[in-house]
């Protein structure tokens, strides 16, 4: 097993948790955002396992799907993170077309709120495009 599926299979690892957010005590606060910086819905969560199971997928296929699913995953959700800290919504759960932009900001609970999709999708990219196809 190559370092490119390994670490698919982390990021499976990673979605997964970030899909259960949600539902453990304590995570989320009276406003249901988790931390006190973000809100996840069905969407995202749907969104999260989706994604997950595609890394697990690519993680045991092989070196080349797993260094597909870095390369196109990573790209995606660094998009959504920097559409995140310009409008204040991501495009993969359509938030930016079901919401109104709430403008470019680099406050630090805009930068919290996205640098989840900014860290996971700049390290997928990096990894993806680093390594050799085979």
């Amino acid at each position: 097993m190559s370092n490119l599926q390994k670490l698919a299979l982390g990021y499976f690892v990673a979605l997964m948790i970030a899909a259960s957010l949600n539902y453990i005590p304590g995570l989320t606060d009276e406003n249901g955002l988790a931390f006190g910086i973000f809100s996840l819905d069905i969407y995202d969560d749907a969104l999260h396992v989706a994604s997950a199971l595609w890394a697990l997928v690519a993680g045991l296929l092989s070196h080349r799907a797993a260094r597909s699913f870095l390369i196109l995953f990573g790209l995606a959700y660094l998009g959504d993170g920097i559409f995140g800290i310009f409008t204040g919504y991501g495009f993969l759960d359509l938030g930016i077309f079901t919401n109104r932009s709430a403008g470019f900001d680099v406050s630090l609970p805009r930068i919290l709120a996205n640098l989840p999709h900014l860290g996971l999708g700049g390290l997928a990219v990096w990894a993806g495009f680093r390594s050799s196809p085979e």
